[in-house]
Formats: C-alpha cells, structure tokens, sequence
C-alpha cells in the first residue's frame, strides 16, 4: 500500500498547538482527488494542503476541507512554505506557487516567516441589516450598529471572498453565540467563504484588531486564525480610509476564544502610479506532527489508517 508522508503544521504563532494547525502533504504527486479528500478527512483539520509539481511555478498546490477543496488557504500556504524552508526544500527568496487562484508569489525570510502575495483586491459595500447580522452571529445589534456608522459590511477577496463585519468591543464579539446555519446560508447568498467579523478593541496593545472567522459552508464551524480573511480585511480597511497612513506592518490577532491564539502580519502597499493595491498575509509556523498516512488503493472504500 501507498504511503505518504504528511505533517500537521500549527501556521501564525512559534508555539505549537495554538495558532491554526494545517495538514500538508509535502510530495502529492499522483494522488487523485478522492485520496486527497480522503486524507484532509482523516487529517481533520481545517485545511490540509497538497504539493505538486507544477509547469507554471516552482510548485503548485491544491487545499482541501474535510468536506470540499478550496481555492486559496492562507494558513496553509504559509504552513506548508515554513515546513519546505526548514526541511531545506526552499531558501530564503521569493518562490512562486501555481494555486486555483492564479500563480501567487511566496517569501520566505531568513527567519523562517513567510510572505504570501495575494490577489488584487476586490471590494464592494452591501446593504445588510444590522438585525440579520446580529441574528447570525450572536451578537448584539448595538455592537453592530455603533460601529457600522463609521464602516460598512462589505464583501472583500483577495482570492477567497469574506463579509467583513466590523464590531463595536471585543467583549460582545468574544461573547458570540455564532447561528451556523444561517451564517451558512447568508454565505451562499453572497457568495463568500464565510463571515470574518473583526474590532479594534484588543487583547494586546500592539494589535491592529481582533478578528473572528466563521466558514461554516466550507465545513469550518470557526476558523482558528485565518490568512485569506486577514487579507481581505486589510484590503477593506484601506478601501475605506480605517489605516494610519503610517502602517506598514498590520498586526491581526485571532483565535484566542477557541483556544488556539495566533497572529497575522498583512502589509497594504498602494502603487501611487497605477493605484493598484498589494496585499500581503505573513506569519511563522512550527511543525506539531510528522508522520505517515496509508493510501487505499483507488477502488478501495475502507477508512485511511493514520
């Protein structure tokens, strides 16, 4: 029987066990997609990202749920970059990675964080009631309204779209009691991975917010601590003027009310001659599990043996 190896890598923090764990199969060549879907099941995280050989960039990858394969993951790129430089794979530079999205730019530091380059920002303001939105995530419509005089919901992508929903105070958004399904179908409706609802009122002095990530339609209930929705967030706050013109190194922090606390450094930078926006999401990563996963062959039905 096949095996590969596969590893569990926490992306977004230097401790292991906190942050937001991702799979990664370092070498996928040959696998179909149903081992693939197989493995990310067994695996159970929220992605598990599978490397291959690529004829457009240095490498390619595909993500996958434990219940679908997605386009872009932020956590995972990032996971699967810090496992490759520590494994001696990559150097520090700038490599390319053929995704569903497009081919993306990734750097890695001589520090082991790695920099991922995400799509053009593609943002639009929406009209949704502070009741709907107070019903689907169990919070306060109070927290909501306050806020929202300032900044809008807006659906924001920089390769996987979010409802980006401003809170007024960490207290009511750490309080949240999150309704799955009807966050899962204003999602369909609009058309986004999921909701990302975020304040300015944080645990740490030297953050720019507190961000919460519901993806329930992709199988993820809350998502740890999330790249794509940190970058698309970071597009929207320079969309509506919510930046010091001084920032350039934007520190998220996510995950604390799930246990798994992490942070994501995403930099905007606005080409003055064209006005087209750069984002990019950065972060460590620390390997927690390294390993073996059994493949069945392609007309077998049994579970993977981890």
């Amino acid at each position: 029987m096949d095996t590969r190896r596969c590893l569990l890598v926490d992306a977004f923090t230097d401790e292991p066990l906190s942050g937001n764990a991702a799979g990664v199969v370092p070498d996928a060549n040959g696998l179909t997609e149903t081992q693939m879907q197989a493995i990310a099941r067994e695996l159970s995280v929220s992605e598990t990202a599978f490397i291959f050989a690529s004829d457009q960039a240095d490498r390619c990858v595909r993500y996958f749920t434990p219940t679908q394969e997605v386009d872009l993951c932020g956590h995972a790129t990032i996971a699967s970059h810090a496992h490759l430089f520590e494994d001696g794979v990559v150097d520090p530079g700038t490599h390319s990675l053929e995704t569903n999205v497009g081919v993306l730019d990734i750097e890695t530091a001589e520090d082991g964080t790695v920099w991922m380059t995400q799509r053009e920002p593609s943002i639009e303001k929406l009209e949704i009631g502070s009741e709907e939105l107070s019903a689907a995530l169990g919070i306060g419509r109070e927290a909501i309204e306050e806020i929202g005089e300032e900044l809008p919901v807006a659906r924001s992508s920089t390769g996987l779209a979010f409802l980006i929903v401003p809170v007024a105070f960490l207290s009511p958004l750490g309080a949240a009691t999150p309704d799955m399904d009807a966050i899962e179908a204003l999602s369909d409706r609009l058309d986004v991975a999921g909701i990302y609802a975020f304040t300015f009122d944080t645990l740490r002095a030297d953050s720019t917010l507190h961000g919460r990530a519901f993806a329930p339609g992709s199988g993820i209930p809350e998502d740890p601590v999330t790249g794509t929705a940190s970058g698309a967030c970071g597009a929207y706050l320079e969309r509506f003027g919510a930046l010091d013109s001084f920032a350039e190194d934007l520190q998220f922090e996510q995950g604390h009310f799930v246990d798994r606390p992490g942070r994501v450094r995403v930099q905007i930078r606005t080409d003055d001659t064209t006005g087209g926006t750069t984002v990019r999401v950065g972060g460590r990563a620390v390997t927690a599990l390294d390993g073996s996963i059994a493949i069945p062959p392609l007309d077998a039905d049994e579970i993977i043996e981890a």
